[in-house]
């Protein structure tokens, strides 16, 4: 299947995993970027950057075989294989960034707002019932499973 024909799928689970894939990219970037402001928003911007290295590893399965991890980390990430489990996920790191507003408001709020996308997609195609399925480009079903 082409990543064209994955789009047309109307899996939202796809939608949510590329939305995933922007989020791990604006994380990592904002979270740098931030993390020369004066007071509190460079924790938030420290949280940032942790979530983009846990989001690699969430949806990007390919990465668990290759990269040396721990059995507890990769049962930490195990954990969020279902849709409703990555919603949940991602609706705690958007709303972990939509508090650093309080403290001020910085580009870290693009990151919540993605972020907050990425979890509405999970949390519908968990609604619709429909199985999680991880894009063939990302590593998901059958590249994982090849490499042992």
């Amino acid at each position: 299947m082409t990543l064209a024909e994955e789009f047309r799928s109307r899996n939202f689970s796809i939608y949510g995993q590329w939305t995933g894939v922007l989020c791990i990219i604006l994380c990592f970037a904002l979270g740098i970027a931030n993390i020369f402001h004066l007071h509190w928003i460079i924790l938030f911007s420290v949280i940032c950057l942790v979530c983009s290295f846990i989001l690699i590893f969430v949806e990007i399965p390919l990465l668990l075989r290759i990269c040396p991890t721990s059995s507890s980390f990769d049962a930490f990430i195990r954990r969020f294989e279902t849709n409703y489990m990555r919603a949940a996920i991602y609706f705690v790191m958007a709303l972990i960034q939509f508090l650093g507003i309080i403290v001020a408001r910085t580009s870290l709020i693009a990151a919540a707002i993605v972020l907050f996308i990425a979890s509405i997609f999970y949390a519908l195609a968990g609604i619709k019932g429909q199985s999680f399925v991880g894009s063939k480009t990302l590593g998901g079903r059958g590249v994982a499973q090849m490499i042992v």
